[in-house]
């Protein structure tokens, strides 16, 4: 039995749960003012804040003239800060995510004397397979954490090995991050119970110290714990006070046998809340958005401005990092603290959309007013379908799509705008009046082209780019005001805008690069581009070469592959009851599946030759809510049609889903199924850096229930079916392994309940949450089902996820109509199978100056050979936080091998 003890004073500090942010920032500034005031008071007092800087920096915000304060004890090594700003929901997020968490919240502690080199994770709800790559390539060589370790560690510690094969000595939190409280709950018994603690736990120290973690949630520990444990110690027990950096660096030994590959999702000495995943879909799916948005906008600005926007850029980051901690996006917080999360990262990708706007709008200057730019933020070339907004081809005539380079190209019509804007009749007196809508030249969103003006008739020509010459308001309101006084009485007041119709483009984009086109009227049509088979539909069918679609009778989908494989019964929906709670999913005592529509209506959309579209719509009768007991579905049911837009593009081998309803009902959970054309025992998801593998179950043992339910963010894989996803989702393999189920929809109640069927203990109080129930609410989910009999690598499906995921983005032109376009433009390009680029963006220092930082990841167990070419002539390795490791010349390109799902960061000048 140890006879040693190290206490870490500290605090575990949700920024924002069942509180709002600001209300518990109030706690906080009166926490660390605690400590601040021990610290200064007992000098063998020692700190540990909670391995994030969002607490620091929230606090000095409020409390900027402690700053120097806060300073001297990082110095002194008595309080210990970062290394992360946010102690955040590894699966709700991209990896690079993860990546800018670290790197900001690493800049900010080294600022204030220095991070504490310990990748701490006490909190998350189980923990990313890469995790411990990710920590070492920034020189973290140890983690401390609690969920998500498997049964198979005894100790206090093990060795985490990443897919790549990089390592992190881990110290298991195996009690959980307070275990220390109890042993405090009478302080003149600390010795009795330290000892009773120690003989408990005896198995798992071996000879090292017993490490009790000295605090808990949002709240500064007692100012006399020091004096407590000096008496404890006078009482024969060695008691040490540290930080947790000082307990794992020089309490304990490095040697550990115990090896956990992988990501960390066991149940078995803690709850990994797995119902965080599907609750509040809303939250997700802005995730997804925002960090979409400042990526796409790194990289045109990086590649194609001239402006340097970091500020805004960084602003954007910090607002999507704010919004991963473990009890933010995962909308396990009251109705106010969610609003505020979707509010932030709606403010993130305003802020990054303002960035890429500005930065295509440099070369959509050299684009001609009436021709379209188009920008591809992937690293490879790709042709991509663009919607434009287009002059209306008149009758007789065609529209065609005309390249830079001369190439003319097919464009399929999608709609066509109304062209009387208004028609009015009023008196003279009243002209006056018609003339204030007008600012400069716009009028309702277009510009003027021309005017007539006759006795009693004042007709408006608009357009999108004027071809009528000057026009000059002043001069329009004497002419007016002339003819309202010749002819007085009723006028005839109309707005008339150019016929306008919405038109399909195909556009070949370079890599990272830019294109430009113009669509246009001819008199007859272009020919076929031969590299894009076309798209055809019937009233029940689409096809386009690659994948075939049929709806059954009963609405779901048959789909063919383009190497023969056939799914049968795609997109069934299946909904339930969930009597549980924002953390767990349970089902009533006496649930009804609904899964049989009441009505199937199918009507085609669009028939080609670029896209073919067909809405299926079926109607189910879902009970309202649960009876009052919560325990069985209510015999009242809300009639819900819902809607599925099936869609099938030229050149693409999947398959577009679109889901979308009104939801009507409380307390259920909504899931689409896939049919496997076999029973499978795995699965695989891609998220962070990494492909995962999973089984049909999960490994149980605390409290709570193994629900097999699993996170993916860009595609899950299982058998035959590939489904890429627009958003981080939740999944599971259901019917024994035949089929595919992904939740669309788990709207629940209240952030914990008290009774949970699966769950042992409340996860948090009993608070309602009317607002996760999205009562009301339109939910729409959007996916694509890529048929492949050789799994996500045969099918190419990282390579087709960031297609689905990142449309090219489309600009008008600016420079003078009917110019010439200017010549095609590539940026970074990056060859090589099965690799992930997860950003690009400008970076500078003073002694190397400015450069393009590329990050790729292999994903795939074996050797990648890559290939980065592009305008620059050397490249330098670097860490994750962008320390230089290694530089070569690279005048003709730079030539990397990278080993089984390495990540690898380069800087290009």
């Amino acid at each position: 039995m140890p006879n040693s003890a190290v206490f870490v004073p500290h605090f575990h500090w949700d920024r924002e749960w069942y509180e709002p942010f600001q209300v518990f920032r109030h706690r906080l500034v009166a926490a660390l003012d605690t400590v601040l005031e021990t610290a200064e008071t007992h000098p063998d007092f020692r700190f540990t804040v909670d391995g994030q800087m969002a607490a620091i920096e929230d606090y000095l915000e409020m409390r900027p003239e402690n700053r120097d304060r806060v300073v001297a004890l990082v110095r002194e090594g008595r309080l210990a800060i970062g290394p992360w700003l946010i102690l955040l929901d590894e699966f709700l997020c991209s990896g690079e995510t993860i990546v800018r968490n670290l790197q900001m919240g690493w800049a900010a502690a080294q600022a204030l004397g220095g991070a504490m080199p310990i990748g701490y994770l006490p909190d998350m709800f189980g923990h990313v397979a890469q995790m411990p790559q990710i920590l070492a390539r920034a020189g973290i060589e140890h983690a401390a954490l609690w969920r998500g370790v498997p049964g198979s560690v005894e100790g206090h510690a093990f060795r985490w090995r990443a897919p790549d094969g990089s390592e992190v000595r881990t110290e298991f939190l195996f009690d959980g991050y307070d275990n220390g409280l109890d042993v405090l709950l009478v302080p003149d018994q600390i010795g009795r119970a330290l000892g009773e603690y120690a003989e408990m736990t005896a198995g798992r120290w071996g000879g090292d110290p017993v490490l009790a973690m000295a605090g808990t949630d949002h709240n500064a520990p007692d100012p006399r714990l020091t004096s407590w444990l000096r008496q404890a110690a006078g009482e024969g027990r060695a008691i040490t006070v540290a930080t947790l950096d000082e307990y794992i660096r020089t309490h304990v030994r490095d040697e550990v046998t115990a090896v956990v590959t992988g990501e960390l999702r066991s149940h078995v000495r803690g709850n990994i809340l797995p119902g965080v995943l599907s609750v509040r879909l809303g939250l997700k799916q802005r995730m997804a958005l925002a960090e979409r948005t400042v990526d796409h906008a790194e990289r045109v600005n990086a590649l194609w401005s001239g402006r340097d926007d970091a500020p805004f850029l960084t602003l954007a980051w910090h607002k999507i990092i704010e919004s991963t901690a473990h009890d933010s996006v995962v909308g396990s917080g009251t109705d106010e603290t969610c609003d505020q999360v979707e509010a932030r990262l709606a403010e993130a990708a305003q802020t990054a959309r303002a960035v890429r706007d500005a930065a295509l709008a440099e070369p959509a200057a050299r684009v001609p007013s009436d021709g379209h730019l188009v920008a591809n933020t992937l690293p490879s070339a790709r042709t991509a379908l663009v919607e434009v907004d287009v002059v209306a081809p008149a009758e007789g005539t065609t529209l065609v799509a005309t390249a830079a380079d001369g190439s003319v190209h097919p464009v399929q019509l999608i709609s066509q705008a109304p062209t009387v804007l208004s028609d009015e009749r009023m008196d003279a007196a009243q002209l006056e009046r018609v003339l204030r809508r007008i600012h400069r030249r716009e009028l309702f969103g277009l510009l003027i082209d021309r005017y007539e003006l006759t006795a009693g008739e004042l007709v408006f020509h608009l357009a999108e780019v004027p071809t009528g010459g000057p026009f000059d308001l002043l001069i329009l309101r004497r002419e007016v005001a002339a003819a309202a006084a010749a002819h007085p009485g009723e006028w005839r007041v109309r707005t008339l805008a150019e016929a306008r119709a919405t038109a399909l483009v195909p556009v070949r984009v370079p890599p990272s690069g830019l294109t430009s086109f113009r669509v246009g009227a001819s008199d007859r049509p272009a020919a076929p581009a031969s590299r894009l088979t076309p798209a055809t539909a019937t009233p029940g069918t689409l096809s386009n070469g690659l994948v075939e679609v049929e709806v059954a009778p009963d609405g779901t989908l048959s789909v063919t592959g383009v190497d023969g494989t056939v799914l049968s019964g795609v997109g069934r929906l299946v909904d339930g009851g969930d009597r549980g709670d924002s953390y767990n999913y349970a089902p009533p005592a006496r649930d009804v599946l609904v899964s049989e529509p009441a009505r199937v209506a199918v009507d085609l959309l669009e028939s080609g030759p670029l896209r073919s579209r067909l809405a299926v719509t079926r109607v189910y009768d879902w009970p309202e809510a649960l009876s009052s007991d919560r325990d069985v579905r209510g015999e009242r049911t809300v009639p819900t049609p819902v809607e599925m837009l099936v869609e099938v593009r030229a050149g693409e081998p999947f398959v577009r889903i679109t889901t979308s309803f009104l939801n009507r009902s409380a307390d259920h959970r909504l899931r689409l199924h896939v049919p496997l054309p076999e029973p499978v025992t795995t699965s695989a998801s891609a998220g962070q850096f990494a492909v995962t593998e999973r089984g049909l179950t999960a490994e149980g043992g605390w409290g709570e229930y193994p629900l097999p339910t699993f996170p993916a963010s860009s595609f899950v894989s299982a058998g035959a079916v590939n489904v890429l996803l627009d958003h981080s989702s939740e999944y599971e393999l259901v019917d024994d392994g035949s089929a595919l189920a992904l939740t669309l929809l788990r709207a629940i109640g209240s952030i914990s309940v008290n009774i949970h069927p699966l769950r042992d203990e409340p996860a948090a109080s009993e608070i309602p949450a009317p607002g996760a129930q999205d009562l009301g609410m339109r939910i729409e989910n959007r996916f694509a089902v890529l048929p492949s009999a050789t799994g996500w690598q045969g099918a190419d499906a990282v390579a087709l996820a960031e297609e689905f995921r990142n449309d090219v983005l489309v600009t008008r032109g600016t420079a003078a109509a009917a110019g010439q376009l200017p010549p095609d433009a590539s940026g970074v390009r990056v060859d090589g199978s099965d690799v992930l680029v997860s950003s690009v963006r400008r970076v500078s220092d003073d002694e190397h100056g400015a450069g393009i930082e590329v990050r790729m990841a292999a994903m795939s167990d074996t050797t990648s050979t890559v290939r980065v070419s592009g305008p620059f002539t050397e490249a330098t390795t670097v860490d994750l936080l962008g320390r230089p490791l290694s530089g070569t010349s690279a005048p003709d390109g730079l030539d990397l091998v990278l080993g089984p799902w390495e990540i690898r960061t380069v800087v290009l000048r």
